[in-house]
């Protein structure tokens, strides 16, 4: 069937650029962890703070290949 075809198609993006970001993520965490540095997030309520790089490479998952 063609809509279940393109839905299992966007899935495969959606999963590959989710895939994309988690890993640029992953990257910028590791180097400004390497240089000292410190991030800005959020809290989930809308307020933001600044975090040690190294503190939050701890809150990352494992990378998968």
């Amino acid at each position: 069937m063609i809509v279940q075809t393109k839905s299992t198609e966007l899935d495969e993006f959606a999963e590959k650029v989710l895939g994309g970001v988690n890993k640029a993520l992953r990257k910028l965490v590791e180097t400004s962890a390497a240089k000292g540095e410190s991030l800005v997030v959020s809290d989930g309520k809308g307020n933001v703070k600044s975090v040690p790089a190294k503190e939050l490479l701890k809150t990352l998952p494992k990378e998968t290949v």
